[in-house]
């Protein structure tokens, strides 16, 4: 991303917000192995509450994308955090999509949780199904 760019935009969002950010993905490294040749560059769209910059060794853009409430001030989420030189746009969708309090209380459980109930792993009773090629569940 142009730091101009992202510097410009980055100012313009606030905490609890609704975005849209584009952005390069790492590669897993595998083939697909039919031959063709392999795209390393990845691009990935995420949507969900910006969260804020965080992260003391490389800067992420966090946004979140799933709150569980278990109780007043003790959440659980489901976030994606993106490292900052990877991402190519930022849009806002919805300004103060949330209020910043509300926000600010969905960052504080994921960097301060210390609650015995989130440190048992979440169960999913469902499974997830990878797309293909047509976009249809295999």
């Amino acid at each position: 991303m142009n730091k101009e760019t992202s510097k410009k935009q980055l100012e313009k969002l606030e905490i609890g917000d609704l975005i849209s950010v584009s952005w390069w993905d790492a590669s897993v490294g595998k083939s697909l192995g039919t031959g063709k040749k392999v795209n390393i560059d990845l691009p990935v769209q995420s949507w969900g509450i910006y969260l804020g910059v965080l992260g003391e060794k490389a800067k992420h853009i966090m946004v979140c994308q799933n709150s569980f409430c278990y109780e007043e001030g003790l959440y659980d989420l489901d976030y994606t955090a993106i490292p900052l030189t990877w991402s190519t746009d930022i849009k806002i969708i919805s300004k103060k999509y949330i209020p910043k309090e509300e926000a600010l209380k969905l960052v504080k459980s994921f960097t301060q949780n210390k609650h015995p109930a989130l440190s048992r792993p979440r169960v999913f009773k469902h499974i997830q199904k990878r797309l293909s090629i047509d976009g249809r569940p295999n």
